[in-house]
């Protein structure tokens, strides 16, 4: 029977030393060192778990089946104690007792530095002689902790053969050496069961920074949003637009209506009258321009202004142009440069409508007028707006320089526009009948001409009262010419007090009262200063002339004048002088 293993692991005697398989390694390097490769392998070891520093292992008790002679199993290699602690070696387990066998001792734990490590007791099945199973490696305690022994396995003393022990804490400092070199080293032992990792305690987030993130975010998903909003629109848009829209487009519009309009209204003034008013473009000497007038009668009659066929003098050429877009020359009845006022006559042309004449003395500040014309040459445009003043004295013209173009008219103010090409054509009332005949405009640069200096309207136009126009008309289509009205004196005109002077010298030479004239007969003085007519005041020269022709000859005035510091009123009847 063989002899039990003692209980320091020692392993049994080997029948036949293997031969080894390599030469001896000259620096002794395991596993090529001492004791070679021909030594018999080590048992595996089971590393323990190594506990924390400064906690003391206790040696696991020896196994049973040693001390029950089942064989012990190879010892288990020491656990290297720290620097200066003594190992206690353990006791031998029960296996080794019994003779059968001692398994392999456990690797002890590597104790920490200066802590004793105690020894195991023997493993029972030493003790039995079954033989010993390696023994467990102990685990490695702290640095300074002391490991006691592990006491004998039970299957050790029952001789049953132990098993290998299972890992322990490290065994306590004993003062046997460890059982050879490999008592430490297994190149081909399992590795030891690594702890898990335990986890730290998680930090808590800063405040500002997850505030900082879901700001971040918040904003980062807003740009998103917007840049898939604007493109997806702009993508949608192009194609609205390439494509007309989701359908055809169609826009609300009001039904058709009805032409007609009421007769008072804008419209239906321009309607009655627009038939009855012509474009006249005349030329001759060089000279060119373009006017407007209406029909007097169905016999072709055409009123306008003087300066409008001024320019065809006597051999020129004078276009009309209807309404309809038909045309007709026309010759002149005859023209008076101081009324600004002309006739000029069609023939051939049937169905003519002639514009109804009102009375401008039924006029009244504020009342509504239409103005039709051609300006700048835009024939049948209607204008509109009310009659801002009555009897408002112009002069215009003056070219000629010796006054003998000079017009004077008592001159019906509107804001209704009128521009050059407007000069001959009607200014209606709101009946649509005839109160004017539109002659001059005030232009931008301060002047009064018939064709505004081509500048445009400002909103001061002059007409012609009918009254006087009718007049002159009927005298110029049955004369030729116009009759003035005159009270037979000379003005001076260079006089720039209140009133109007009378010249102390004649403008021929001859007396400044003409002999036997109405003036003479109503007892006026060179020197005297007329400063009313039939009561209204008289500012100047021009002023005078302009009532004065407002009236017929023949008809009986009042005038107020003052001699040598004192007023008096004389009454006259007009005399009167041929246009020429």
């Amino acid at each position: 029977m063989p002899a039990p293993a003692v209980a320091h692991g020692t392993p049994p005697p080997a029948a036949e030393q293997p031969k080894p398989l390599h030469d001896p390694d000259p620096y002794s390097t395991p596993p090529y060192g001492e004791p070679g490769p021909w030594a018999p392998a080590p048992p595996v070891q089971h590393p323990a778990a190594t506990p924390a520093h400064g906690v003391p292992m206790s040696t696991p008790p020896a196994a049973p089946e040693a001390v029950a002679g089942l064989g012990a199993p190879p010892a288990a290699p020491a656990a290297t104690p720290a620097h200066g602690v003594p190992i206690s070696t353990p006791p031998a387990a029960p296996e080794a007792v019994a003779g059968l066998g001692a398994p392999p001792a456990s690797p002890a734990a590597t104790p920490a530095h200066g802590v004793p490590i105690s020894t195991p007791p023997a493993a029972p099945e030493a003790v039995a002689g079954l033989g010993a199973p390696p023994a467990s490696p102990a685990a490695t305690p702290a640095h300074g902790v002391p490991m006691s022994a592990s006491p004998v396995a039970p299957e050790a003393v029952a001789g049953l053969g132990a098993p290998p022990a299972s890992p322990g804490p490290a065994p306590a400092p004993q003062d046997a050496p460890a059982a050879g070199p490999w008592a430490r080293y297994d190149p081909w032992a399992a590795p030891a069961a690594v702890a898990p990792l335990q986890q730290a305690d998680p930090v808590e987030e800063d405040l500002k920074r997850r505030r900082g993130r879901r700001r971040r975010a918040l904003v980062g998903g807003a740009l998103v949003i917007a840049l898939v909003s604007g493109v997806g629109g702009g993508v949608v848009g192009v194609q609205l637009e390439r494509n007309g829209g989701i359908g055809a487009v169609e826009l609300p519009q009001a039904g058709v209506e009805a032409p007609d309009r009421d007769p008072d209204s804008v419209a239906g003034i321009a309607a009655q009258a627009l038939p009855s008013v012509v474009t006249l473009h005349v030329s001759g000497g060089g000279k060119a321009g373009t006017g407007t007038g209406f029909v007097l009668d169905d016999r072709g009659h055409i009123l306008t202004n003087d300066h409008v066929v001024e320019p065809a003098g006597k051999n020129g050429d004078i276009t009309v142009t209807f309404h309809s877009g038909d045309t007709a020359e026309a010759t002149v009845v005859g023209r008076d440069s101081g009324y600004d006022l002309a006739v000029v006559r069609v023939k051939g042309v049937r169905g003519l409508t002639p514009l109804p004449l009102g009375n401008s003395d039924n006029v009244q500040v504020g009342d509504p007028v239409v103005a039709i014309g051609a300006p700048f040459d835009l024939a049948g445009t209607v204008t509109s707006g009310i009659i801002s003043a009555r009897e408002r004295p112009i002069t215009a013209g003056g070219e000629n320089g010796d006054g003998s173009d000079v017009s004077y008219v008592d001159a019906l103010q509107t804001d209704a526009p009128i521009n050059p090409g407007n000069s001959g054509g009607p200014l209606l009332d709101g009946k649509g009948r005839v109160v004017g005949i539109n002659s001059a405009i005030r232009s931008a640069d301060g002047g009064l001409d018939p064709e505004g200096g081509q500048s445009g309207s400002i909103g001061l136009g002059f007409a012609i009262p009918i009254n006087q126009g009718k007049r002159v008309a009927e005298e110029l289509i049955e004369h030729g010419k116009a009759t003035h009205p005159v009270i037979g004196i000379t003005l001076d005109m260079e006089y720039g007090g209140d009133g109007a002077r009378v010249a102390a010298e004649g403008s021929d030479g001859g007396p400044p009262v003409s002999t036997g004239g109405p003036g003479a007969k109503a007892g006026i003085r060179p020197g005297d200063v007329i400063t009313e007519v039939d009561g209204r005041p008289v500012h100047s020269g021009e002023e005078l002339i302009v009532k004065t022709r407002a009236h017929r000859p023949g008809d009986r005035l009042e005038l107020t004048l003052e001699r040598n510091g004192e007023e008096r009123t004389v009454s006259l009847v007009l005399g009167s002088s041929d246009g020429d």
